[in-house]
């Protein structure tokens, strides 16, 4: 294990010089300034370079984003100006766009669910709510297994972070497995977390606020379409999915990992301790079990019963949980809990994508990879079809959907503008693409929360992977099948 680190460790530097390599090459090739203006070009320089940074995570995301920064600055103040190739367009102009991401609102969002986030772990809600959840569907094994995925949909609602639902979660499974006498490296242990690991990507697809690639994506399409997708629009859109694959999960499941047992004698009770060690509900969990309800009210009936959207309803959340007295925490239990390199990247993946499309890079990298395939010809499930495989392929290689969004929904909306069909219909078809982009089913790489339910020792790569497969594949013929049905009914597509 040491020797894999070790060399994983050595391979830095040479990736690092590759991505530089890239980069170089790209902004050196000849541009005889036809559909790719020079801008555009060193965009796309600029993406191969992230690309092999964020893949290989040769230096950590944060580090990357002050370097696409940078690049962006630089790169782009020297070129020829779009509108006036005479002239540069200028480090201060090229800056702008660098800085673009830091201004969005979905920018904002991620924000203030990072507070969220951690003001269930300040509390202990989240654990309350994983624990009172488990104590109500009993003791046999499939039993727990509709625990661990009810768990994970629960949480899904309060938690807008994929990464804290698993932190939530995983330990209290783990916790409840080791107190029926078993030990991580059971085939309970790997069960349930393996369960509610998946439950946690599926529900990435049902709800808008439950991670943050969901908000990259619509930060795209807001700043490209002018429109914003509520809450409830989502929800509708893609929660008949997220249903759907919750079913196929627990058949996936208790056919492919036969636990030790298929009763756990006293399990209830020891449960039942575990709760009773958090006492009875606090005023500040009290308090924040009333704002975590009075916000998916507020979300749900976006653009219904009241002018508000999701980001100022969450920051004004956010303002009266920091206020002294009647909220839950304090400024400085919640910086502490929040990793603000997230923030970083999520904004600098928005301005990378919108200077894809700003110079008409993400435009020629459509046509140039779907182009000859004659897309604008097809059905537009057929083209759903192809697109959805190449995004699944592509996904094998990213350990982070932020950043996988960044680089794909660009080159996702140009590809969609192109094809004959209304507007509304261009966005469901980017909107389909960002749920795959959610999918994170195969590897313990594919998504964070992944690798850190498989940094417990709880299952092996081979264990997941037996999970992923089907998953995946009945993933893909779903997002067919609603792309024939109901999205199609209800004027997605």
């Amino acid at each position: 294990m040491a020797t894999e680190a070790t060399s994983k460790r050595n391979l830095k530097p040479v990736w690092i010089v590759l991505a530089f390599a890239a980069l170089i090459t790209i902004v050196l090739l000849p541009n005889s300034g036809g559909d790719l203006p020079v801008v555009g070009q060193r965009a796309l320089a600029i993406l191969a370079f992230a690309v092999i940074l964020w893949v290989t995570e040769a230096v950590a995301y944060p580090v990357s984003s002050a370097m696409i920064l940078a690049s962006i600055a630089v790169l782009l103040g020297l070129a020829p100006s779009m509108e006036d190739p005479s002239v540069q367009m200028g480090t201060n102009e090229a800056l702008k766009l660098a800085l673009g991401g830091f201004s969005s609102s979905s920018v904002a969002l991620v924000g203030a669910a990072l507070f969220l986030a951690a003001a269930m772990q300040i509390t202990n809600l989240h654990k309350r709510i994983a624990l009172w959840v488990l104590s109500l569907v009993g003791t046999k094994t499939k039993a727990l297994v509709v625990g661990a995925i009810l768990v994970a949909i629960v949480l899904a609602f309060v938690v807008p972070s994929a990464t804290a639902r698993a932190g939530a979660v995983v330990p209290i499974l783990l916790g409840v497995v080791a107190a029926f006498g078993l030990s991580k490296e059971s085939r309970l242990a790997a069960l349930l977390v393996i369960t509610a690991t998946q439950a946690v990507s599926i529900w990435n697809v049902g709800i808008k606020t439950a991670a943050a690639q969901n908000l990259v994506a619509l930060g795209f399409i807001n700043s490209e379409f002018g429109v914003d997708i509520s809450w409830g629009r989502w929800f509708m859109y893609a929660a008949p999915f997220s249903i759907i694959m919750s079913f196929v999960l627990f058949f996936v499941m208790i056919k492919l990992i036969k636990p030790e047992t298929d009763n756990i004698a006293g399990g209830k009770e020891i449960i039942g301790v575990q709760l009773q060690e958090l006492g009875p509900l606090k005023r500040k969990e009290i308090t924040l079990i009333i704002t975590s309800i009075l916000l998916l009210f507020f979300w749900s009936t976006e653009g219904k019963l009241h002018p508000f959207d999701t980001t100022t309803i969450t920051i004004l959340a956010i303002a009266f949980l920091l206020t002294p007295k009647i909220g839950v925490f304090n400024w400085k239990e919640a910086s502490s809990r929040i990793d603000w390199g997230t923030l970083i990247v999520f904004a600098v993946g928005i301005s990378l994508g919108t200077t894809l499309l700003s110079t008409k890079g993400a435009a020629w990298l459509s046509d140039t990879i779907f182009g000859s395939l004659g897309l604008d010809t097809m059905p537009i499930l057929a083209t759903i079809a192809l697109v959805t495989v190449f995004n699944i392929v592509i996904h094998l290689g990213f350990a982070s959907a932020t950043s996988l969004a960044s680089a794909l929904i660009p080159v996702f909306i140009a590809l969609a503008i192109s094809l004959p069909m209304p507007v509304e219909n261009q966005i469901g078809f980017v909107l389909i693409q960002q749920f795959v982009i959610c999918f994170g089913f195969l590897l313990p790489v594919s998504a964070p929360q992944n690798m850190l339910a498989y940094g417990t020792g709880a299952f092996t790569t081979k264990d997941f992977l037996k999970s992923g497969i089907p998953l995946t594949i009945v993933g893909y013929i779903l997002i067919l099948l609603l792309s024939a049905t109901y999205w199609k009914w209800i004027g997605l597509l």
